[in-house]
C-alpha cells in the first residue's frame, strides 16, 4: 500500500516544471470562454460582434457611417466599414505593424487613454485579438492613404506579412474570417435571426448609421436589409411596441437626453407607456447591453419614482393621506431604453453586463428629475393618462399585499404547509433535487409511483390555470392552481421572490405532447417569466420530452456482416443472443432478441427504427403521459441517464416579452398572425 503511495505522489510532481506560460494567443485558445463567454453558439455569434464593436466605436468618433456584415458561403464572416481603417504603420513598442498588434496581442489597441477614441465598447483591447485566436483563418484587408494593406493568419499564427495589393480611393477596415471547429464544436453555423436582432439593435442606438446585413449562404435566395434609423432609440421604442401590438396609452414617444458638464459623457431615454401590466426596461453602455443593469438603471429607476410622487402630490393625483407611489406602480406597462456614452466605462467583468460609473448615475437621475418633469407640466392630458396607470397598479399592489397577507394566515394555520398533492422528496438538498409539475392526476399517479422519491418530487395540476399576462399580481395570490406551485417552490413571487428560498433546482414541466399540453407549458412558462424570472434566468426551468411513440418487436433479428458490427449491435440491444453462420465461405453473425422495444421523440426518429429494424409487431402512440405506466415513465421522462431534457434559457429579453404578450395576450389578431407566420414550423401536431 505504501509503495502505491509513493508512486503516486512521485506521478504527481508540482515543481517549477509544472508551470506553463502561454504565450501569444495561446491562452484564448486554451480557455475560450474566458473571452466569448462559450464555445457554443453564442460564442460563435460573439466573434462577429467584437469586430462589429470596432465598427462602431469608429461610428462614435465619427468616422464611420456604412458598416456591412456578410455570411458568405461555408459560414465565413465578411466585416467592412467606411471608418479611418486600422492604422499600418511600425507601433514603437513592438516594432510590428499596427494592424497586426490590433490582432495578435491582447490588450492591445487604441482605446487606452490615447486620443484615437473618446468612447468605446471595447475597453479591454481582446476583441480583434480573441477572434483572430479563434479563428481556423482570417484576413484583413485596411483602405489607408491610397492603398490597400492586406495580412492573413491561419489559428493565429501570421501566415502573410503585412503587404500592398493594390489602390483605393476610400478608407476604412475588411475583415473575413472563418470560426474554427477545433473550438467551436458544436456548431460554425450562424442564425441569420440572431445576427439581424443584434445589428438593428446597433443601428437604433447610432442614429443615422447605415448597418447592412447579407446572407449569401444559399445563392438562388440571398438575404439582404439595411438597418437605418434617424430616430435613434425613439424608433427603438416605437419598433419594440409596434410588434408587441401592445396598445399604447399616450401617442407621442417620450425623449430626453442630456451631457455632463465635463462633456465626457452623454446619457437618452426613450419610453412610452403601454395598456399592458408588464415593464420592459433595456438599458446599453457604449452601445453594449446591459443586461445586469447598473448605475444608468439605477439614476432612472430612482428618479423616475421621485417625479411621479412629487408630480402627484403637486398637482392632486395623491392626496396627503395616501402613501406614495411604488417603483413597480409607476413603471407598470413602462418600454423604455436607456443609453448612456461614456469615456472611461467601468464594466464588471469582460462579459460587461453590468455599468458600474458613479457620475452616470448622478447624470441620468438629474436629467430625468428636470427634464420629466418639465415635460409633464408641458403636457398634462399625458400626464394624466400615467398617472391614472400609475394609481390603478398602486391599489392593485394593495390589493396584492392583502391577498398575501391573508395567504400567509392561511399558511400559518395550517400544520402542513406544503400542498396536500405534493409528493415530496427525502432529500432536502435543493442542489440535488428535482420537481415534476406534471399535467393531469393520472399522469401524476404514475410518475409518483416511477420516480426516485430521494430526490424526486412531484406536484399534480389539473383544470385550467390562470392566464397571468391578462392578470396582476393581486390575481395570482390565492389562486388555486397556481399557489400549489408558489408554495412547493417555497420562493415567494413578485417583491417577496427569494432565490435563496427555492427548495428544488430543477423544476420540470411535463405536459402531454399535444395542443392543451403546450397551453399548460405555455401558461407556466408565461407564469415564471413574469413573477418568478430569476428561476428562468438562472437556468432552473426545464421541460421534459417524452417520447411520441413505442415501437415493440416480439422478437428482433438483426445482421453484422463483421465482428466490428456485431459487438456494435449487441451493444445498442444488450443481453441479445448471437448464432455465427457460414454461407458460401462468408461468415455472418445473427443477432436475436425477444421483447425488445423503442421510443422515438419524432416520426423521423420512429421511421429511422423501422427502417434500420424492419416492420415491428406494435406502435404505440402516446397521446398522454397518462397513457404511460410508471416503467415506462421512468425509462424515458424520468431517469437521469435515459430522459430528454430542454433547459429554458432567457437569450434576448426583449423577444421573450413580445412573444408572451402575443401570444397570451388580449388581442387575437396579433396571435393569429403569428401562428400564420410560424405554422410551417410546428411538428408532431395532435389536434
Amino acid at each position: 500500500m505504501n509503495e502505491n503511495t509513493n508512486s503516486m505522489v512521485n506521478e504527481q510532481v508540482y515543481d517549477e516544471t509544472q508551470i506553463q506560460v502561454l504565450e501569444g494567443l495561446e491562452a484564448v485558445r486554451k480557455r475560450p470562454g474566458m473571452y466569448i463567454g462559450s464555445t457554443g453558439p453564442r460564442g460563435l455569434h460573439h466573434l462577429v460582434y467584437k469586430v462589429v464593436d470596432n465598427s462602431i466605436d469608429e461610428a462614435l468618433a465619427g468616422y464611420c457611417d456604412k458598416i456591412e456584415v456578410v455570411i458568405e458561403p461555408g459560414d465565413v464572416i465578411r466585416i467592412s466599414d467606411n471608418g479611418r481603417g486600422i492604422p499600418v504603420g511600425i507601433q514603437q513598442t513592438t516594432g510590428l505593424p499596427a494592424v497586426e498588434v490590433v490582432f495578435t496581442i491582447l490588450h492591445a489597441g487604441g482605446k487606452f487613454g490615447g486620443s484615437g477614441y473618446k468612447v468605446s465598447g471595447g475597453l479591454h483591447g481582446v476583441g480583434a485579438s480573441v477572434v483572430n485566436a479563434l479563428s481556423e483563418w482570417l484576413e484583413v484587408k485596411v483602405h489607408h492613404d491610397g492603398k490597400i494593406h492586406y495580412m492573413r493568419f491561419e489559428k493565429s499564427e501570421k501566415v502573410d506579412g503585412l503587404k500592398i495589393i493594390g489602390d483605393t480611393d476610400r478608407t476604412g477596415t475588411e475583415v473575413r474570417f472563418k470560426a474554427d471547429p477545433e473550438i467551436f464544436k458544436e456548431t460554425t453555423v450562424y442564425e441569420y435571426e440572431t445576427l439581424q436582432t443584434r445589428l438593428r439593435e446597433q443601428a437604433f442606438l447610432n442614429a443615422g448609421v447605415h448597418i447592412e446585413l447579407s446572407d449569401l449562404r444559399d445563392p438562388e435566395n440571398p438575404i439582404v436589409e439595411n438597418f437605418c434609423y434617424e430616430g435613434g432609440i425613439r424608433s427603438f421604442v416605437e419598433y419594440i411596441n409596434e410588434r408587441k401590438k401592445v396598445e399604447a396609452i399616450h401617442e407621442n414617444i417620450i425623449y430626453v437626453s442630456a451631457e455632463s458638464t465635463d462633456g465626457n459623457s452623454t446619457a437618452e431615454v426613450a419610453l412610452q407607456y403601454n395598456a399592458d401590466y408588464n415593464e420592459l426596461l433595456l438599458s446599453f453602455a457604449n452601445n453594449i447591453r446591459t443586461v445586469d443593469g447598473g448605475t444608468h438603471e439605477e439614476g432612472f429607476k430612482r428618479a423616475l419614482t421621485r417625479v411621479m410622487n412629487e408630480y402627484a402630490r403637486k398637482f392632486g393625483f395623491l392626496k396627503e393621506s395616501d402613501k406614495n407611489l411604488s417603483g413597480d406602480d409607476v413603471r407598470e406597462g413602462i418600454t423604455v431604453v436607456i443609453s448612456v456614452k461614456v469615456k472611461e466605462a467601468q464594466f464588471e467583468g469582460q462579459t460587461k453586463s453590468k455599468l458600474g460609473n458613479t457620475e452616470i448615475r448622478t447624470l441620468v437621475d438629474n436629467m430625468i428629475s428636470s427634464k420629466l418633469m418639465t415635460y409633464f407640466e408641458e403636457n398634462p392630458s399625458v400626464a394624466k393618462a400615467i398617472f391614472n396607470k400609475a394609481l390603478e397598479a398602486a391599489r392593485a399592489r394593495e390589493a396584492a399585499r392583502a391577498a398575501r397577507d391573508a395567504t400567509r394566515r392561511k399558511s400559518a394555520m395550517d400544520s402542513a404547509k406544503l400542498p396536500g398533492k405534493l409528493a415530496d422528496c427525502t432529500d432536502k438538498d435543493p442542489i440535488k433535487t428535482e420537481l415534476y409539475i406534471v399535467e393531469g392526476d393520472s399522469a401524476g399517479g404514475s410518475a409518483k409511483n416511477g420516480r426516485d422519491r430521494h430526490y424526486q418530487a412531484i406536484l399534480p395540476l389539473w383544470g385550467k390555470m390562470l392566464n397571468v399576462e391578462k392578470s396582476r399580481i393581486d390575481k395570482i395570490y390565492g389562486n388555486d392552481k397556481l399557489s400549489p406551485v408558489v408554495t412547493a417552490l417555497g420562493c415567494g413571487l413578485g417583491d417577496d421572490f427569494d432565490l435563496t428560498k427555492l427548495r428544488y433546482h430543477k423544476i420540470i414541466i411535463m405536459a402531454d405532447a399535444d395542443v392543451d399540453g403546450s397551453h399548460i407549458r405555455t401558461l407556466l412558462l408565461t407564469f415564471f417569466f413574469r413573477f418568478m424570472r430569476p428561476l428562468i434566468e438562472n437556468g432552473y426551468v426545464y421541460i421534459a420530452q417524452p417520447p411520441l411513440y413505442r415501437v415493440t418487436y416480439k422478437k428482433l433479428e438483426r445482421e453484422a456482416a463483421d465482428e466490428k458490427e456485431r459487438d456494435e449491435i449487441l451493444e445498442e440491444l444488450g443481453g441479445a443472443t448471437v448464432k455465427k453462420v457460414t454461407e458460401d465461405d462468408i461468415v455472418k453473425f445473427k443477432i436475436s432478441k425477444k421483447d425488445m422495444h423503442f421510443y422515438a421523440y419524432s416520426d423521423e426518429e420512429r421511421d429511422s427504427i423501422l427502417l434500420k429494424n424492419g416492420s415491428s409487431d406494435e406502435i404505440q402512440r402516446y397521446k398522454g403521459l397518462g397513457e404511460m405506466d410508471k416503467d415506462q415513465l421512468w425509462e424515458t421522462t424520468m431517469n437521469p441517464e435515459t430522459r430528454i431534457m430542454l433547459r429554458v434559457r432567457l437569450e434576448d429579453a426583449e423577444a421573450a416579452d413580445r412573444i408572451f404578450t402575443i401570444l397570451m395576450g388580449d388581442k387575437v389578431e396579433p396571435r393569429r398572425e403569428f401562428i400564420e407566420a410560424n405554422a410551417k414550423y410546428v411538428q408532431n401536431l395532435d389536434v
